[in-house]
């Protein structure tokens, strides 16, 4: 799995870097075809006073469908939390389509064969 950190308006610092591989890379273990992951991170703007400023973004590939998700907070790591509990729900519902749909298949060829 290839995993790529970007950051926006912020430095990236190894405390950062490392709160955001173990909360997101975590995620991996709901879904087990993750091909990419691609994690943006940061500030939307230099100038913003007030409001939800800081912004996770984190895309993952997988065999046949890219999942997306995008959360702001107040606070970078308050929003690196969100994104994984909403990917953690993606990913979950992914995979029950995924198991549904291999099972109705099982099921046509079963009968089949009888």
């Amino acid at each position: 799995m290839i995993v790529t950190i970007h950051t926006t308006n912020i430095e990236t610092t190894p405390a950062i870097k490392k709160y955001v591989e173990s909360k997101v890379k975590s995620i991996v273990k709901f879904y087990d075809a993750v091909v990419s992951m691609s994690i943006d991170i940061g500030l939307t703007s230099k100038h913003h006073n007030k409001g939800k400023i800081f912004y996770a973004e984190v895309t993952i590939k997988l065999p046949k469908k890219t999942v997306r998700v995008t959360k702001e907070a107040e606070d970078l790591y308050k929003a690196i939390d969100k994104v994984r509990d909403h990917l953690k729900l993606e990913l979950k519902e992914t995979k029950e389509k995924r198991v549904s749909r291999d099972k109705k298949v099982l099921r046509k060829m079963k009968e089949y064969q009888e």
